[in-house]
């Protein structure tokens, strides 16, 4: 079991290793400024997200999932802002997640937001 905990991780950190070599040279998906885009979303979700957060799970922290119920418990405001909520961890990262506001222009982290939103709420 450690050794598959092992793997798990260390392939967590390739990926996002990689995906700090790789996103500069990525295309941006545009958006319809103001208004989320979840197609966009879900198109730069599985280029910036997935490798940690496939399926809305957490391959690093486990019990912090995009699973709606993760999010209420784990974000504050959520409930009272959700979507706002979730733009402000993609923006601001914490703990083991990076921040994406260098990375990911406002429109493109408001669109993986209303995505993941989206997701939570089907139960991923």
């Amino acid at each position: 079991m450690f050794k598959t905990l092992l793997r798990t991780v260390i392939l967590a950190i390739v990926c996002w290793s990689l995906s700090l070599i790789f996103i500069p040279f990525s295309q941006p998906v545009l958006a319809t400024v103001g208004t989320p885009n979840v197609a966009a979303g879900a198109k730069i979700f599985s280029a910036n997200c997935a490798a940690c957060h496939l399926g809305g799970n957490n391959v690093i922290m486990g019990d912090k999932t995009l699973k709606k119920a993760a999010l209420e418990k784990y974000l504050p405001d959520f409930q009272a802002q959700p979507l706002e909520t979730i733009i402000y961890q993609v923006k601001n990262g914490k703990n083991a997640m990076p921040a994406f506001s260098g990375r990911l222009s406002d429109d493109q982290i408001a669109d993986v937001a209303a995505y993941v939103l989206g997701q939570a709420e089907k139960g991923w």
